[in-house]
């Protein structure tokens, strides 16, 4: 199972996920709440794969080019209300994300999408 870090400004988001993600197996191994804090647990812990809020302090798109750039292997899932965030969505996919999950989460899209990114 794979090893998770989870990027939501919202702790309720994060607690959400965390209960998602270790029910079916995954370890959550890092938080973060802000973008720069990403770029820092992402370095220390460095997880198998990532979830990532975009709309957060210190922006999650910059955190997604910070983490790529160090890592080109990087598996990240951007996790995001699709409708109001088309442009930063787009921007995340070009700086690196591998996958998409809307909010409000549901436990089989994101536990689909976690499957599909990690094959890749």
């Amino acid at each position: 199972m794979a090893k998770i870090m989870i990027c939501d400004d919202a702790v309720f988001m994060r607690e959400t996920i965390r209960e998602i993600v270790e029910t079916a197996g995954h370890e959550v191994v890092a938080e973060a709440e802000t973008g720069v804090d990403a770029q820092k647990q992402y370095r220390q812990h460095k997880p198998d794969l990532v979830t990532m809020d975009i709309l957060m302090k210190d922006s999650g798109v910059e955190a997604i080019k910070a983490i790529v750039k160090t890592d080109l292997r990087a598996k990240i899932i951007v996790v995001s209300i699709l409708s109001d965030q088309e442009g930063e969505i787009v921007e995340a996919i070009r700086a690196g994300a591998l996958g998409i999950v809307t909010k409000p989460v549901r436990k089989e899209v994101l536990l689909s999408e976690i499957t599909r990114v990690m094959a890749k």
